[in-house]
């Protein structure tokens, strides 16, 4: 396995997030999906997921929402320095924010003025339905994961991928695979999920198909991935076949090296 160099600016957090190294014998993979989680690891890292702070990493995930880590990142250190703090309740310390302040604190994140209606929303939600932030962490780390999910996903600007987020870092919730944009995209393109399938359909897939140890390093690895090679315009196979370490296992669905051409897998099927 390559030497651990997950990257700080990442919803994870990095070798600071709370992930605990691991190492999976490659040979024993069963499925494609596998193949290629497994070969990811190798390329970037295998962690085992858990521990942070639920609250915390709710909004973490919610200032990822629609823009990168890169500008996500300094948005949270800035919340987390104005509103957070040892022996500070966060969500106490968010509901009671005056919204624009909120919004000019993470504008790094981009759609701040939506995103800090949001978190205030959140904040509140998590003091009336467990009284605290530290309860709302108890929930998530010790409630069934399919309560806890479908308990997120009642909650304005909570969607799958957050709350998948959330029960995978905060929980440590084994077999959880959350799917951002670039998985969306690299499991079509590989042709593991239908070309059509959404992200739910791209989840179910990967939950089904990829041993529940490896779901949480297969997420993070396969960002990764997208950003490196697997790009949505210009991914590495389209000029040279052998600049992709995923070339034999991937089926190239809407990428065509012969005209340059890269539509979504969904376009290039019909």
């Amino acid at each position: 396995m390559a030497e651990d160099r997950e990257p700080a600016v990442n919803i994870s957090g990095g070798d600071a997030g709370g992930g605990v190294t691991a190492e999976f014998d490659p040979a024993t993979a069963d499925t494609r999906a596998e193949e290629v989680v497994d070969r990811l690891g190798e390329l970037y890292w295998q962690k085992t997921y858990g521990g942070r702070d639920a609250f915390t990493c709710l909004v973490r995930t919610i200032l990822s929402q629609n823009t990168s880590d890169k500008a996500s990142q300094p948005a949270h250190d800035a919340l987390v320095e104005r509103y957070g703090g040892e022996g500070v309740d966060l969500a106490e310390s968010l509901a009671a924010a005056e919204q624009s302040a909120l919004a000019e604190t993470i504008s790094a994140a981009g759609l701040y003025n939506q995103k800090s209606e949001v978190l205030i929303d959140v904040a509140e939600w998590v003091l009336e339905e467990f009284g605290s932030a530290a309860a709302f962490d108890a929930f998530v780390k010790e409630e069934a994961p399919e309560t806890v999910r479908e308990t997120l996903l009642e909650v304005r600007g909570v969607g799958p991928k957050t709350a998948d987020c959330v029960l995978l870092f905060a929980g440590g919730r084994a077999g959880v695979f959350p799917v951002d944009t670039h998985v969306h995209r690299i499991y079509r393109r590989l042709g593991i999920a239908p070309p059509d399938a959404d992200h739910e359909e791209v989840r179910a897939v990967l939950e089904r198909e990829v041993p529940a140890e490896k779901c949480g390093f297969g997420h993070t690895a396969s960002i990764q991935f997208g950003r490196e090679y697997c790009t949505a315009r210009n991914p590495a196979c389209l000029e040279d076949p052998d600049a992709c370490p995923m070339g034999d296992l991937c089926d190239q669905v809407g990428v065509y090296p012969e005209t340059g051409e890269v539509v979504d897998p969904a376009d290039a099927s019909n």
